[in-house]
């Protein structure tokens, strides 16, 4: 069960962050990404450019692009939040590595499209957070229980980096690779057309199945 110290941690976790569940204020545009760096990165999904891009709040998150896509429509495109459990190390209790993967591979079958990678390990709660949450769902809570006991809401992620990286690099209109209904939402909020979602397959696991089941049944993704 959670502890004072874990709500404690969580109140912390805000402070220092600057992320505030109630907050909604956004800067001026031209403040929300600053690009640091760019190189060729060729991978063994494909070929892709590779772009290194800093937040307004100095995190770090990565782009990386295949084929010339500024001022093209309806580019495929992945946004992706960091998960060094199941990207780095392969962990089962999510689908985090398989959802990559299939993605990286679909993008490296087409000649255009993006994968953005954001520095939100845990959906937002950062990486000691996420390892709470595990305890505590080895203790029968699932996903979502876990994140409300810890003090966080069941997902602190902001797709608005996504949009302003995407505009950064010439695209309005994209077609999103994903499972999670609120990235369509928040990309739209933030001017970017979803002009179609293409589902990201993942079979599931004995040890991520239930985990699956909370997403579909208390996050409204969507396992098609």
């Amino acid at each position: 069960m959670c502890t004072p110290q874990d709500l404690y941690a969580a109140k912390q976790f805000f402070i220092n962050s600057g992320k505030f569940p109630e907050s909604d204020q956004m800067e001026p545009e031209n403040e929300h990404v600053v690009e640091l760096a760019s190189a060729n990165f060729p991978t063994r999904y494909g070929d892709f450019t590779i772009h290194a891009f800093r937040d307004r709040n100095g995190k770090e998150h990565l782009a990386l692009v295949r084929g010339d896509i500024k001022g093209e429509g309806n580019v495929p495109v992945r946004i992706h939040s960091q998960c060094l459990t199941g990207d780095t190390l392969g962990s089962l209790r999510c689908d985090c590595r398989d959802q990559l993967e299939y993605s990286l591979t679909y993008l490296g079958k087409h000649e255009k499209g993006v994968l953005l990678y954001l520095r939100q390990e845990g959906r937002g709660i950062g990486l000691g957070n996420k390892i709470k949450a595990y305890h505590l769902q080895d203790e029968g809570l699932d996903t979502v229980e876990a994140n409300r006991c810890l003090g966080f809401e069941e997902d602190l992620r902001d797709y608005s980096v996504a949009a302003h990286i995407l505009k950064f690099l010439g695209v309005n209109s994209v077609l999103l690779l994903t499972n999670n209904p609120a990235k369509l939402t928040d990309l739209e909020k933030n001017g970017i057309t979803v002009a179609g979602r293409i589902p990201v397959i993942a079979k599931p696991n004995k040890y991520n199945a239930s985990y699956l089941k909370t997403k579909e049944r208390k996050m409204n993704h969507l396992l098609d």
